[in-house]
């Protein structure tokens, strides 16, 4: 029986970098199309857990050691992604030190949340904006 077709698994991670003031985020300038600005992440390998993935990921394209501290969200519009359907599991997750690009990163960059470059590339926008009302629930909730 032949298995049916799905969409393909990936991960994204919100990097704040512990480390600096007002905690900013790390995002990647895309090396490959479609370009823009983006969450670092990437394709789930067979064998491999999201966790790991999103570790994994996160290192290969910013050189930093990232610990995953909530699930955001996961993000399934059949349209996110322009080469085909896909659906990301996204995490927030905190590192320390200087990002530099590797990988599939053309660029590496460190914004505060609420000053991100243009253009961001596939839903990274929805997902950054869904990290912004994230955060400020969470510093409601801190006295």
């Amino acid at each position: 029986m032949a298995r049916p077709r799905t969409p393909a698994l990936t991960v994204d991670v919100v990097i704040e970098l512990a480390d600096r003031p007002g905690r900013p985020v790390v995002l990647v300038r895309r090396a490959h199309p479609p370009p823009g600005w983006a969450l670092p992440g990437g394709f789930v390998e067979i064998g491999e857990t999201v966790e790991a993935a999103a570790v994994r990921e996160a290192a290969e394209e910013t050189g930093l050691a990232v610990t995953l501290r909530a699930l955001l969200g996961v993000y399934s519009d059949p349209a996110r992604d322009p080469r085909g359907h896909t659906v990301s599991v996204v995490y927030v997750g905190e590192a320390a030190g200087e990002p530099r690009a590797g990988d599939d990163a053309g660029g590496v960059g460190v914004f505060p949340p609420d000053a991100l470059p243009a253009p961001l590339a596939f839903d990274h926008g929805r997902i950054l904006a869904d990290y912004r009302r994230w955060r400020e629930a969470r510093a409601e909730e801190t006295p």
